[in-house]
């Protein structure tokens, strides 16, 4: 059985669980499947405390995998997506420094000083980031409803009693300053917000904190020294990828016609071979694979109608890359 502090293994004689994910957005990934290493590597994660680094080229499933975690976990799920931007402070909390300004405007024109000081407090205009909501999810409710901030939705039911799983994604798009400036947060599990003397800590179960990376840009050595790192690839044996990606391919699709999800696989292995001898990027995965079926099996309904459209839909879905 499945506590909120670990995941079971795969039943004997199967090879992942599949978790199935609520979403009205018929865009996206609905299953995800969670195989031995990932659950190894989650658990030993949580175990020790530490933050878990997935690499891996875009399109295995990096991001999902944390929501998967979540949802086995029975945690709630946090997560934000890093740019270029991005910097730590902003993973801890935002200060909303336009509104106070224009506040103070208008608290200079209409309230005494002593009323002035009370509205333009600097908790007043403290959001908080992803971090606080992991870290101490009922202080970032009580935070949140001073700045009219509602908590990150749960579609999948988690309870923050069980504690958090937070997803910081593609930590590679920022700067180095921002992965290192995670360190202290990270390792006394507290921070303090500007304008705060009581720092957020974490409150009740240790947060499991999964990191995703594309390998766009080398991380600081300091900040992989105090991380798991987990790294997914696609299997490089054509026989092994075709039924890796049929597999999850019958996942996600369940009425899909075993010819349709073969031929789409085979499609996009010889696409994938090609890009790897041009040496060319990005070369299509599974996040292709899965378009790719998604737009057939939509566009059509018969099977010898699904398999004629694959030619021309692959034109789009699988060829990313510039030809050389």
């Amino acid at each position: 059985m499945t506590a909120y502090n670990r995941i079971d293994l795969p039943p004997e004689g199967t090879s992942h669980i599949q978790v199935e994910f609520q979403t009205s957005d018929s865009l996206a990934d609905r299953v995800h499947l969670l195989g031995s290493t990932e659950i190894h590597a989650i658990n030993a994660a949580i175990a020790s405390g530490r933050p878990l680094l997935v690499r891996g080229e875009p399109g295995t499933g990096k991001s999902q995998l944390a929501r998967a975690a979540a949802k086995q976990l029975g945690r709630v799920f946090v997560s934000y997506v890093i740019d270029s931007h991005t910097e730590s402070r902003d993973l801890m909390w935002r200060f909303d420094a336009v509104g106070r300004l224009a506040d103070a405007q208008l608290a200079g024109a209409t309230k005494h000083s002593d009323q002035v000081q009370t509205v333009l407090a600097v908790e007043n205009y403290l959001e908080p980031g992803p971090l606080w909501w992991a870290f101490d999810w009922a202080g970032g409710e009580k935070q949140g409803q001073k700045v009219n901030l509602p908590p990150p939705p749960q579609p999948d039911g988690g309870v923050w009693h069980n504690g958090s799983v937070l997803l910081l994604d593609e930590i590679d798009k920022a700067e180095s300053e921002t992965p290192n400036g995670l360190l202290e947060a990270l390792g006394t599990r507290a921070f303090t917000p500007q304008g705060r003397i009581e720092p957020v800590r974490v409150q009740g179960t240790l947060p499991l904190v999964v990191i995703t990376t594309n390998e766009e840009r080398a991380l600081p050595d300091a900040f992989l020294r105090r991380c798991l790192v987990l790294r997914l690839s696609l299997p490089k044996d054509e026989s092994e990828l075709t039924d890796f990606l049929m597999q999850r391919g019958r996942a996600h699709f369940p009425k899909a016609a075993e010819t349709v999800l073969k031929r789409a696989a085979e499609m996009l292995c010889k696409d994938r071979h090609a890009a790897i001898e041009a040496q060319v990027t990005p070369r299509p995965g599974q996040a292709e694979y899965l378009d790719l079926l998604r737009a057939v099996l939509d566009m059509e309904k018969m099977t010898t109608k699904q398999l004629a459209l694959l030619d021309v839909v692959a034109h789009y879905t699988l060829k990313k890359y510039v030809e050389i």
